[in-house]
């Protein structure tokens, strides 16, 4: 029973993560077509508080729930390629949210470089990672 709860509380956590990876980088792409100090400012801390009041915490709730339920039931984890193909795509995605705390920290400097298109493309990263994740976990191809 511990199992389906850790479980469920996983997949709340993965739920609350992916759904700031996806808004974080949009708040991105409004802030570089900004143009007025006030536009700015208000982007600034939008960003701040999604990525320190729930992108952050989502996240390490997430990987220790996650490494909980490995824990709980390492032989069916360990043994199959398809979690270890799993792990790879949640380490890219703790990648990409580091990398998002860099774009955050650029902002927040007036130091950004990088256009909305960029940001446009780049928010596209979690739901490619977000397909494969599911499909190792759901379909277990390998």
């Amino acid at each position: 029973m511990t199992y389906l709860w850790v479980k469920a509380f996983h997949i709340i956590a993965v739920v609350c993560w992916f759904a700031a990876l996806f808004y974080l980088p949009r708040l991105f792409v409004y802030h570089a077509m900004s143009d007025d100090e006030t536009s700015k400012e208000r982007f600034k801390i939008m960003e701040r508080k999604l990525y320190r009041g729930i992108m952050t915490p989502s996240a390490v709730v997430s990987v220790a729930l996650g490494i909980w339920l490995v824990s709980l039931m390492p032989n069916i984890y360990m043994s199959g390629g398809w979690f270890h193909a799993k792990v790879t795509m949640v380490l890219l995605l703790v990648i990409y949210h580091a990398i998002c705390g860099y774009h955050l920290k650029q902002f927040k400097a007036d130091k950004n470089t990088k256009s909305h298109v960029y940001f446009r493309w780049f928010n596209e990263m979690p739901v490619l990672l977000l397909i494969g994740i599911i499909i190792m976990v759901v379909v277990k191809p390998f």
